[in-house]
């Protein structure tokens, strides 16, 4: 067995033909983060002449050193500590020359999934991977809580094949009818629009405009990314709006008629209820009439979704958070899956956090996510493969591991 470099064709064949494969391990990937200066190599083992384990390694400078970086780890079995180790022992040889001090790996292995239940992870035989890694060496590194590694470690990922608005929970359809009741629709954007999507996630992101044009650029070359805005149709808001008001307006009429021969606590609730829900429908055309009227056009919420293989991975998105009223980060979710549902096999949702409770500082976004009744799974975490021991040491006690991957 031997380590090589190998070519573009040949590494691209691999992944597409191999069961972990994922965008993270690609030339488009590679080339968002050569933006973010690291250099790039697709490195091979071969077996009497059978390419049999490849990956993208990223690598950049770090004080003296370099370190590597395999983002969503190494295209291999696992599972086979034999071509496993033999592998750790083969890359260590090749990058020690180098001047390397370690190489980082976040494999894409479902090694556990939530049972819905009991809010509990179950592990499967997958955790093979954990045991296998630390067996050839690798440096388990504490599993993040929230968000505090290169990639989540939590991630929600919904079927799409048997994708039902009737599966999700009771709040999250009741915010995409909402949506919809207010006229909100989907459209594919163009390059030119992203600064509307920058305003949007701006101050909730530290992405920067010129990330998402980059973003944009490397993935659309190949027709791997789809840009999509929602914005509100004030014409059917109105319309929408004017029927939802007529028929409150007739409910709230028999209510009435009816609490003067029976004032009973229920029937005073309904009143109070529908009295409510005929002002939200007066505001609601007061709005709608007003931007009818003009000609601006107000975009809400936006996305950028990947697509790779038999899946898609929704990676940018945002919502205005002055209109919230709007539902619209529930309606933008909604929409794409609704676009991709006899397209591709998957959506990932990305990321949520290992704390599910609700003291957890991100107990929102969790149960935003968990509304669409994703699966949940959970991945190894971060390895860190040590090259050069006394590198790594010395990067970890000055700081300077931290400096870099903190940012």
């Amino acid at each position: 067995m031997l380590i090589k470099e190998i070519s573009l064709t040949e590494f691209e064949q691999f992944v597409q033909q191999n069961v972990i494969g994922n965008f993270y391990q690609s030339i488009n990937y590679a080339m968002l983060k050569a933006e973010e200066g690291y250099d790039y190599e697709f490195i091979g083992l071969i077996d009497n002449n059978d390419l049999i384990a490849a990956s993208l390694i990223l690598y950049k400078k770090i004080g003296s050193y370099y370190y590597g970086y395999s983002p969503r780890g190494f295209l291999i079995d696992y599972s086979n500590y034999y071509l496993l180790n033999e592998f750790t022992k083969l890359i260590k040889e090749y990058y020690k020359s180098r001047n390397f001090a370690f190489i980082k790996i976040n494999p894409e292995v479902a090694i556990a999934k939530l049972n819905k239940k009991t809010q509990n992870f179950e592990y499967n035989d997958n955790y093979i991977t954990v045991n296998n890694l630390i067996r050839c060496g690798y440096k388990k590194l504490k599993d993040n809580m929230y968000f505090e590694a290169l990639l989540p470690r939590i991630n929600a990922i919904l079927n799409l094949k048997t994708f039902d608005i009737n599966t999700f929970n009771k709040n999250t359809r009741n915010k995409i009818k909402k949506a919809i009741r207010k006229g909100l629709t989907l459209e594919l954007a163009d390059q030119s629009k992203i600064p509307i999507l920058y305003n949007l996630i701006k101050n909730y992101s530290d992405k920067s405009e010129f990330y998402l044009n980059n973003l944009y650029n490397v993935f659309n070359k190949n027709n791997s990314l789809d840009f999509f805005l929602v914005k509100v149709n004030f014409k059917e808001f109105l319309i929408n709006s004017q029927n939802y008001y007529n028929y409150e307006y007739e409910k709230n009429s028999y209510l009435n008629n009816k609490i003067i021969v029976n004032r009973s606590s229920e029937a005073i609730n309904a009143k109070m209820n529908s009295d409510k829900a005929l002002l939200s429908y007066k505001n609601d055309i007061a709005e709608a009439s007003k931007y009818l009227n003009s000609e601006e056009t107000l975009y809400v919420a936006g996305a950028m979704v990947v697509k790779y293989d038999n899946r898609v991975s929704i990676k940018i998105c945002g919502f205005d958070h002055n209109l919230k009223r709007y539902s619209s980060n529930y309606y933008l979710y909604f929409a794409i899956l609704n676009y991709y549902q006899n397209k591709f096999s998957y959506a990932d949702l990305d990321g949520i956090t290992a704390d599910l409770s609700k003291e957890g500082k991100y107990y929102g976004l969790n149960r935003f996510k968990l509304g669409f009744n994703p699966d949940i799974y959970e991945y190894p975490g971060e390895f860190d493969l040590i090259i050069n021991e006394s590198a790594y040491n010395y990067l970890q006690k000055f700081g300077l591991l931290a400096k870099e991957l903190n940012k």
